[in-house]
């Protein structure tokens, strides 16, 4: 009947004013009383009879006895065309004989009986006002419940006209008056609504507008994340007082009304309420604001609204005051009122029921307008049961429908409604039972739900419980469509149950909403909460951006895996891996219930982890290994996320158990890592974890170490003796400690090896001190304490009240830092260790001593404000006793200096206007450009770093300014200034040394050297020769040259200097005296100043060499171990006077350096005397007949190069394109020229002819000349690497590969760009050379050895298992041992014995690689290893001259790494052997 009804109703809700006309004319007679009835209510309420507001003097019993009466009449006068009302109806609707039946009633009813009707978004109409109840609270808006299941939104701005008032003002003022008007409203910010507002909330709303389905959004809420969200976007509603409050009656405001109203304003006592009733304002006081704001009352917010009910009205009527009492504002009733436009949605009123109908009740309200109960709104049971005719019910106001005369309204009699509480469970309007959300959660599963209603073009109503029911919407009933449902026939009739799935909720009807859908029973998530943290499941790739992967997990669920958990390792192309519609394994990293957002993670190591996982705080437990994955790195720490955006940070020390240069590179973003908690921080909800102490490896006893302090005497047990240490338990505290044989080997002054033969465990240890401490490691570093009592370390714990001046103590360093080492002595106390305190030597010292590394140090300094003290570590200060003339003398104030003092220093910082040098703790000095070189440098930056050891001269002392001027500069500093030369000095036919500082077409300006005076050299005062080309010579001149010149011609009324460069002008004796003036200069300066280079950097010496003559045997001793011999880069540093002008025209056969790229580190000059002479004179033999050598040789090459430059251009070095010409001419097939001629045009900025040049070589080297031809390749690619664009390099290195051997030109390229520092493309590379020869095991080993450069140990080590795939099984044991040796030399060295074991346990015969392993154990130093595998290895059965090679290896190991015992002992074992090889045979 339901059912029936509601089908009559939906269709004719579009024609509603038809119908009223059509019963109009039908029931003229009996209702012509009733509109007249109504016309005086709405029209002249004056001139009724009753007091207004519907009151009566009848009693209740009269009035039912009147109402009946008329029913009987008006049926009687009906009767006869109540037919004709039916059966019209009855063939136009598609309904069933059951319905038709049902559709009947009691004959009684049928004039009286107001249809029940159902809220639809088709009736909801503007200005209509509703009872809602708050779903979820947004940023910008308020998702609320209504009547029916319907779903409405409540924009920011239509919460109350104070709030909108705020957030425009907060758009508009600055923030400084915000602040004040804030204040003085009693809020120091515009609140969120989630201050205001919570979820279960019921609000009295009006509607203010409706929008189709499918119209564009103007809600403002963004992106829905939810069906009801979605939903909600149709109805716009507001709680603005003045709209919800405003048509009621002044007068209706009395004692027990109830509103909703806004804070206005905050006062001395209490808040100005504004009701949005005209004339009239209410009072809160702060008291009564406790009542229903416990925890706030005093600090509401200006424009949020409370729920109020009226306690006193003022006399004047202008004012009244209210509670917030929740008890007082759900119990507050009426029974009366003055005008029905004061009956507000929320309103508790006095009803009466009139009828009992299929679809509901029938109530008459406050004693005369009507209302209707629909049945989602009564008690669960049989409704004719547990309602009666003319019961009198207490009802709350749902809505008014709009516009409907006589008035009516939608009522509830439902237990939560009436309570204004969120539905319970049990149905109990106390607190003891659970509400819907959390008994039934979304996606939980209900195994028998019995149907009790059938609405058949709504839905199906089903009983989940007794006290719960659900709803079906026709579409959920079946994944087929149904076009109408039957209350008796059909898969879904009454009393039938089935299984259904709890989609969501209508918390204002408190139903559930279910699906009977099998897709949606057998969907594996609903909802985002359903998701569990840690979960792995398998999803459908949906959209790949550039930002993110989305992946369709179960449904309308999808997740999204960031970039940084594509892979373990970056992703360059992504869209290669993920395809949209492939099939993905993710776990579950991240569940935002409130956002609704799901994070995966692709990771392997993550999915494959069988570790626990730490999804809360709560799961951090000290001691727990889990993975966890890096997501920021920085200079101290690591900060690592494990799932749930749970983070814990992990200082540097706890990284790696070695030294890391860089955190960042050694853990990139993204990276997974195993790590340990150390400890949990719940107050600062901050974890600290390890790396390091997850190893496998990592011993986790630990031990307390409180008890020994640095500087304690102590004695110990040896525990155990290892290669360079002793494993001792201090007694009594049984704390293990280290001591460094060598550190007791001094203290006895006998030999280590001696030593170690003498040392049992067991053996006691007294005498001892401790250095340093670990307690996260749980062990202390002791030492021997020394002989002297000055330099012991005194006992007891170091503090700032006991250290003096000149006391020795022991700490460790953490780092570097501007001032020098900070060194860590206790922990709270620190040390700074100044590098010109570090050591008496500056060069063979360590001014700067690595991290970690222990140190003894003497106090020179106390400063107690900061904790800090000034240590020293110079021998000098440590052992004041043995007199030592320090070599580097320390500087203690300005008064240690005078000009002409030599001093060392090191570079402080290198600044646009020169250099700042250390000389002592507090005194640095200033080195100008102009002192830094003898000559010209243009690029002087490059030659200089931070803390580079430096030798100069000081120059000059300021005490007032204390300032220090330094030179680096040869000769006598003041003769500087006395022997510049003024234009009044120059005359005729002086000779003078200059420079070139411009060249023009028609000449050189020469500047004379030491002075600001410059002069023109015409070009025909350059050669003697009349038919020399001087248009060529003049071009082979450079700004910059220095030159010998002949003043012509001085003009001093034009100051105007002429020059000439004739060799006629000169005579030999002018150019010996240069040359002697040269030689003399370097006598006096032996020891040249400026940076001291050091034999610990190979590259700085590799600079000075100057002799091209040996570069093919230095480009050899620099190759790098492992690389391969066809691997050749081309690095051309050529000085071409002192190379060709030794060996004329003897370059056709020179093989071309082959490991370095093409570089032009010097710029082309014209005569010898350039840097790379001066190094080379620096670094040769101090032996009287070489310096003489030397000095004739130098002395003839600048004579030879003089007379080059002006008229032989036939016989003079190629320093011009003709002279290259001319020399190529002789030898076409020579790459080595080819390529100096391509130096040779760089250096001129051609880039474009050095291409001409290599291209042209490439065409003329005979096609024989196979090496030939490829080292010009190898220059033309570092040539397009250096200053091409992608696309020329990508072109020339196809046409290169297309031209030699694919393989060995794809490997060069790598090289170049891992060379140029360019490792990205050298990875690309690599990948690419992969792909390509496969089949190649060089190819994969070179790939490994870039990886484990880089630092990127465990795609090196993935390569391994990938090689083995692609190439063929003979070439196996070659790739393993090649993995292995990078292992021992670039990674892990215990992974490489692993491989080593691995090979010899499967081919035990091949004794190559037992050599091999044997090697890499030497480089370890590991003699005990050594002498394991030599006894392996021997065991074997194996020819004597074998046997022989291994016993001589052995003894070499023995006697470079071992002791004498050792050696004797592998004696004594060749010698067994070889008896019992006899016996044998």
């Amino acid at each position: 009947m339901a059912g029936g009804k509601k089908r009559v109703l939906d269709e004719d809700s579009g024609l509603r004013k038809t119908k009223k006309v059509k019963t109009d004319d039908n029931t003229k007679k009996s209702k012509a009383p009733e509109n007249a009835v109504e016309s005086n209510i709405h029209g002249a309420p004056e001139e009724v009879d009753f007091p207004r507001g519907g009151g009566t003097s009848l009693t209740p019993l009269e009035v039912k006895t009147l109402r009946a009466e008329a029913v009987q009449e008006a049926n009687q006068e009906l009767f006869e065309d109540a037919d004709a009302v039916t059966k019209p109806a009855k063939r136009s609707g598609r309904k069933s004989d059951v319905s038709g039946k049902e559709r009947k009633t009691p004959k009684e009813r049928k004039g009286e009986a107001i249809r029940v009707e159902h809220l639809n978004y088709k009736r909801v109409e503007v200005g209509m006002k509703v009872l809602a109840q708050v779903i979820s609270v947004e940023p910008l808006a308020l998702i609320v419940s209504l009547p029916n299941q319907l779903f409405a939104h409540v924009p920011i701005t239509q919460i109350s006209s104070e709030l909108t008032e705020r957030l425009e003002r907060m758009g508009e003022e600055d923030e400084d008056s915000v602040d004040e008007e804030a204040e003085e409203n009693g809020s120091a910010r515009v609140p969120d609504l989630l201050d205001l507002f919570k979820p279960g909330q019921y609000i009295r709303a009006v509607v203010t507008a409706v929008h189709a389905p499918g119209s564009t959004d103007v809600s403002g809420l963004g992106r829905a994340r939810d069906e009801a969200q979605k939903a909600s976007r149709r109805v716009e509603l507001s709680i603005v007082p003045e709209k919800v409050n405003g048509a009621v009656a002044k007068a209706d405001v009395r004692q027990g009304s109830t509103f909703t109203a806004a804070i206005k304003s905050v006062e001395d006592h209490g808040y100005i309420l504004n009701l949005g009733v005209p004339e009239i304002s209410g009072f809160l006081s702060f008291k009564d604001a406790t009542k229903g704001y416990p925890q706030n009352g005093a600090k509401l917010h200006v424009g949020q609204i409370l729920d109020i009910s009226v306690t006193k009205v003022a006399s004047n009527g202008r004012t009244c005051t209210v509670t917030v009492d929740p008890r007082e504002f759900h119990s507050s009733s009426i029974s009366e009122i003055s005008s029905v436009t004061s009956v507000l949605p929320g309103t508790l009123v006095q009803s009466l029921i009139t009828a009992v109908v299929p679809d509901g009740l029938n109530l008459q309200i406050l004693g005369y307008f009507g209302g209707t109960v629909d049945q989602f709104h009564l008690l669960t049971g049989d409704t004719e049961e547990n309602y009666k005719v003319g019961t009198k019910v207490k009802a709350r106001v749902l809505y008014d429908l709009h516009q409907s005369s006589p008035p009516r309204f939608a009522l509830s009699l439902a237990e939560h409604v009436l309570s204004l509480s969120p539905k319970r469970a049990g149905g109990s309007r106390d607190d003891d039972g659970s509400i819907l959300p959390d008994a039934y959660p979304v996606g939980c599963t209900l195994d028998a739900v019995e149907v009790i209603r059938v609405e058949s073009e709504r839905g199906l109503i089903v009983r989940v419980s007794p006290e719960v029911e659900g709803f079906v919407h026709i579409s959920q009933v079946s994944d087929d469509h149904v076009p109408s449902l039957s209350l008796s026939s059909g898969s879904w009739k009454k009393g039938t149950t089935h299984k259904a799935r709890v989609t969501g909720y209508f918390p204002l009807d408190g139903i559930l909403q279910l699906s009977l859908r099998p897709s949606v029973l057998t969907q594996k998530f609903l909802q985002v909460g359903e998701v569990q943290v840690g979960e792995v499941i398998k999803g459908t790739v949906k959209k790949l951006t550039d930002s993110a992967l989305f992946v369709s997990i179960s449904g309308n669920v999808d997740g999204v895996v960031w970039p940084n958990h594509y892979a373990d390792i970056s992703l360059k192309h992504p869209q290669k891996r993920f395809r949209p519609g492939g099939s993905i394994k993710c776990r579950v990293l991240v569940v935002d219930p409130v956002r609704k957002r799901v994070a995966l993670t692709a990771k392997k190591t993550l999915l494959d982890s069988t570790l626990p996982i730490i999804s809360k705080f709560e799961d951090a437990q000290v001691g727990l290994v889990t993975h966890a994955v890096v997501f920021k790195t920085s200079e101290k720490s690591l900060q690592v996320e494990f799932y749930n955006n749970i983070k814990a940070i992990v200082p540097a020390r706890e990284a790696s158990e070695a030294a890391v240069a860089s955190l960042s590179n050694a853990f990139p973003v993204g990276k997974p890592v195993t790590v340990r908690i150390v400890s949990v921080d719940p107050e600062s909800s901050r974890i600290t974890a390890s790396i390091r102490q997850a190893s496998p490896t990592y011993k986790s006893a630990v031990t307390d170490i409180s008890g020994v302090e640095i500087g304690n005497n102590v004695e110990g047990v040896i525990a155990d003796i290892h290669k360079d240490k002793l494993v001792l338990t201090l007694q009594p505290t049984q704390v293990t400690a280290l001591l460094s044989l060598n550190n007791l080997a001094n203290r006895r002054e006998v030999s280590v090896a001696q030593l170690r033969t003498k040392l049992k465990v067991g053996d006691k240890l007294q005498d001892l001190v401790v250095v340093s401490r670990n307690p996260e490691k749980s062990f202390v570093l002791v030492a021997s304490s020394p002989k002297d009592k000055v330099a012991q370390v005194p006992k007891g714990s170091l503090s700032l009240d006991t250290v003096e001046v000149g006391q020795v103590v022991g700490g460790r360093v953490l780092r570097h830092i501007r001032q020098g080492a900070l060194v860590k002595l206790t922990t709270s106390i620190s040390g700074v260790l100044h590098p010109t305190d570090a050591c008496d030597d500056y060069e063979s010292g360590s001014p700067f001593p690595p991290v970690d590394s222990i140190i003894r140090a003497v106090i020179i300094a106390v400063n107690k404000e900061k904790r800090q003290l000034t240590l020293s570590t110079r021998s000098s200060r440590l052992r004041p006793d043995k007199k030592q003339v320090p070599a580097d003398r320390e500087i203690e104030s300005l008064n240690a200096l005078s000009p002409g003092d030599t001093v060392r220093g090191f570079i402080k910082s290198v600044a646009e206007h020169g250099l700042f040098v250390m000389l002592g703790r507090n005194i640095d000095a200033r080195v100008q450009i102009k002192e830094l070189f003898d000559d010209f440098v243009k690029d002087w930056k490059s030659r200089f770093t931070v803390n580079q050891l430096i030798k100069g001269r000081i120059v000059s002392v300021d005490h007032e300014k204390k300032q220090v001027e330094m030179s680096f500069r040869s000769g006598d500093i003041t003769k500087s200034t006395s022997s510049r030369l003024s234009f009044a000095h120059l005359s005729e036919g002086q000779k003078v040394n200059g420079r070139v500082k411009k060249i023009e077409e028609y000449g050189l300006f020469i500047e004379i050297e030491g002075t600001k005076l410059s002069g023109l050299c015409h070009k025909s005062e350059l050669s003697d020769n009349k038919d020399a080309d001087v248009t060529l010579a003049l071009r082979s001149f450079r700004e910059g040259d220095p030159v010998k010149a002949k003043i012509l011609s001085v003009d001093s009324e034009k100051r105007r200097i002429s020059f000439g460069l004739k060799p006629s002008y000169f005579t030999e004796d002018d150019l010996e005296a240069s040359g002697e003036d040269s030689a003399l200069e370097d006598d006096s300066t032996s020891q040249a100043f400026g940076v001291i280079e050091t034999s610990e950097d190979p590259a700085s010496e590799a600079e000075l060499e100057s002799d091209e003559g040996e570069a093919e045997e230095d480009a050899d001793s620099s190759d790098h171990d492992g690389s391969e011999a066809d691997v050749v880069d081309m690095d051309v540093d050529i000085n071409f006077q002192s190379t060709i002008s030794e060996h004329p025209l003897a370059v056709n056969g020179a093989s071309v350096p082959s490991t370095m790229p093409l570089s032009i580190k010097e710029g082309f000059q014209w005569s010898a005397s350039g840097a790379q002479d001066e190094d080379a004179e620096m670094t040769s033999s101090s032996e009287d007949d070489e310096d003489q050598k030397a000095t004739g040789k130098k002395r003839r090459k600048r004579k030879e190069i003089e007379q080059d430059l002006t008229a032989d251009l036939h016989t003079k070095t190629p320093d011009s394109n003709a002279d290259f010409e001319r020399v190529l001419l002789g030898s076409p097939n020579s790459s080595y020229l080819w390529i100096q001629y391509m130096s040779f045009q760089l250096q001129l900025s051609e880039v474009d002819k050095a291409r001409e040049v290599a291209r042209r070589a490439l065409r003329t080297i005979s096609f024989r000349e196979e090496q030939e031809k490829l080292n010009v390749w190898i220059a033309l690619l570092n040539l397009e690497n250096t200053y091409g664009t992608d696309e020329s390099l990508e072109s020339t290195f196809k046409d290169a590969a297309r031209h030699n051997d694919s393989k060995t030109i794809h490997l060069r390229m790598a090289a170049i760009f891992e060379q140029s520092e360019k490792s990205e493309k050298a990875e690309e590379q690599f990948k690419k050379t992969c792909k390509k020869f496969g089949q190649s095991s060089k190819v994969w080993t070179l790939f490994a050895d870039h990886y484990l450069r880089h630092g990127k140990l465990e795609e090196a080590r993935q390569l391994l298992p990938r090689s083995l795939q692609s190439l063929e099984k003979r070439k196996h044991l070659k790739t393993i041992s090649k993995f292995a040796q990078l292992e021992y030399k670039l990674g892990d060295p215990e992974r490489g014995k692993t491989l080593f074991e691995g090979i010899i346990d499967s081919h035990p015969k091949r004794w190559d690689l037992w050599s091999i392993y044997m090697d890499m154990e030497a480089s370890q130093g590991a003699i005990g290893n050594l002498r394991n595998l030599f006894n392996r290895v021997l065991a074997l059965k194996m020819t004597s001259h074998k046997a022989k090679s291994f016993f001589k290896k052995w003894l070499d190991l023995e006697r470079r790494l071992g002791d004498e015992e050792g050696a004797a002992t592998v004696k004594v074992k060749a010698i067994e052997w070889t008896q019992r090889a006899a016996n044998t045979a």
